[in-house]
């Protein structure tokens, strides 16, 4: 009786099995389709990396890409199954016992904002895990997800995105004409990203000519005696070039064991946000060249809106991101609401003197929690609502205010470089919460969209 108290059931170094990663996932437990697994094991690795490429292009992250792979390979009947992801690029080794072993790899190499794509992805691997979608039904609807159309024209995309940047200025106190400045100014930084991205010109420089020219149009108007905060202009301009969905991702794969897609994900997010200093600093720059006066440029603005008229703002505002990130209309109104939670607690716990920098990641963490409980039941992964219902969290002001020290004001480095370093543990922060959110809220879906308490299943 001792012996069984003390001793373990089963050997501490036991390999776990692979489809135990899809553990509260969506994917849990899925329905084993019969016939054919051997002879169909490289037709079913094919679909599985097809699947992974579309789910990175459109911006999922490590765990999902891991999770939907080895569901879908599992559900096929495929048990022996290796999948390293790191990246850009997703290997999966089929090794039967006593049989030769099948590589697979691809390489993604482009990325663009498709989130309606992205949850017609994840319900179609929802679907193969129920076993409603066999292997050729999958790979034709697959086939139909890539080559179809974004839910909104380019022109609707610009038109929202330029929306958002005026919305989001008024949010954060500017007035009428800021945010009239912010759309203008928009407009014209949409029309340059396009034309440098014909020209084959790679996004930091991109990223960097945009937030240049934001700054120097503002500075611009601002000397022109339009009654606006060029600070205001500015920070409502750069939120939409933040990398907030990259900076989630990475931070969701590096808590979920994934370091070296975390590793590049945070590289890439880190250049943007160089990128984004740099223009900044070139616009302030040649602002002060052109004879343009700086001295009061950190005008706070007119000051915030009652609260009742913030909460529309942040709603219109994610609104208006769903769109220019091509989410469908169906996620749109949620997608809202549940940013709108966020702002209420963020205005709770900013009542409460939590202070600037924890505000935002309490905020963030009931976002997290909520989007993965709206995602999941609309059949859409926790990322899609995540990422519009946070950027009006993003400290653009700050990030404005400390290049405007460190440019403008170079005999006190230290206070610009405090101020960086502030914006940017925010950031961080954010995206930390909303990935606890989403975990916290993982006991509550577990077995949404998998086969978990069927009975029936055939293996």
């Amino acid at each position: 009786m001792l012996r069984r108290l003390v001793q373990s059931e089963a050997p501490p170094t036991a390999p776990l099995s692979i489809v135990d990663r899809l553990a509260g996932s969506p994917y849990a437990n899925p329905m084993i389709q019969a016939g054919g697994v051997d002879a169909s094991a490289r037709q079913t690795l094919d679909l599985s990396l097809e699947l992974a490429e579309t789910m990175f292009r459109y911006g999922a992250g490590a765990l999902e890409v891991e999770a939907s792979i080895i569901a879908v390979t599992a559900a096929f009947g495929l048990r022996d199954v290796e999948v390293d992801i790191t990246n850009q690029s997703v290997v999966i080794n089929y090794a039967k016992p006593d049989a030769v072993p099948v590589t697979v790899m691809r390489v993604v190499r482009s990325w663009t904002s498709n989130y309606a794509g992205l949850s017609q992805v994840h319900q179609l691997v929802t679907d193969i895990v129920r076993g409603h979608a066999d292997r050729t039904e999958a790979r034709q609807r697959l086939k139909s997800i890539t080559r179809r159309p974004k839910p909104y024209a380019r022109w609707m995309a610009m038109t929202a995105s330029a929306a958002f940047a005026g919305t989001i200025v008024a949010f954060i106190g500017g007035s009428v004409a800021a945010s009239l400045v912010a759309v203008f100014t928009s407009v014209l930084v949409e029309l340059a990203s396009r034309t440098l991205g014909k020209w084959r010109i790679p996004d930091f420089f991109t990223t960097a000519a945009a937030s240049c020219l934001v700054t120097f149009l503002a500075l611009a108007f601002w000397q022109l005696s339009v009654p606006l905060s060029p600070a205001i202009v500015i920070a409502g301009g750069i939120i939409m070039l933040l990398p907030t969905g990259r900076l989630v991702s990475a931070v969701q794969d590096a808590i979920n064991g994934f370091p070296v897609t975390a590793a590049g994900r945070f590289l890439s997010a880190f250049l943007t946000f160089g990128a984004l200093v740099a223009g900044i600093s070139v616009g302030l720059v040649a602002g002060s060249l052109v004879g343009i006066g700086v001295p009061d440029v950190l005008d706070p603005g007119q000051g915030a809106y009652p609260v009742m008229v913030q909460a529309v703002l942040v709603m219109l505002a994610t609104a208006l991101v769903c769109i220019t990130e091509q989410t469908r209309p169906a996620m749109i109104l949620p997608t809202a609401l549940v940013a709108l939670l966020g702002f209420v607690m963020y205005s709770l716990v900013q009542a409460g003197g939590l202070g600037n920098r924890l505000s935002p990641a309490v905020a963030a963490v009931f976002i997290g929690f909520a989007a993965r409980l709206v995602a999941l039941k609309m059949g859409s992964p926790q990322l899609v609502v995540a990422v519009p219902a946070l950027l009006f969290l993003l400290p653009g002001f700050a990030i404005f205010r400390a290049m405007y020290i460190l440019t403008v004001h170079p005999d006190d480095p230290t206070t610009g470089l405090f101020g960086l370093f502030s914006a940017l543990t925010v950031i961080l922060a954010m995206a930390g919460g909303a990935v606890l959110g989403d975990n916290l809220a993982r006991p509550l879906t577990r077995g949404w969209g998998s086969n978990e308490g069927r009975r029936n299943r055939r293996r």
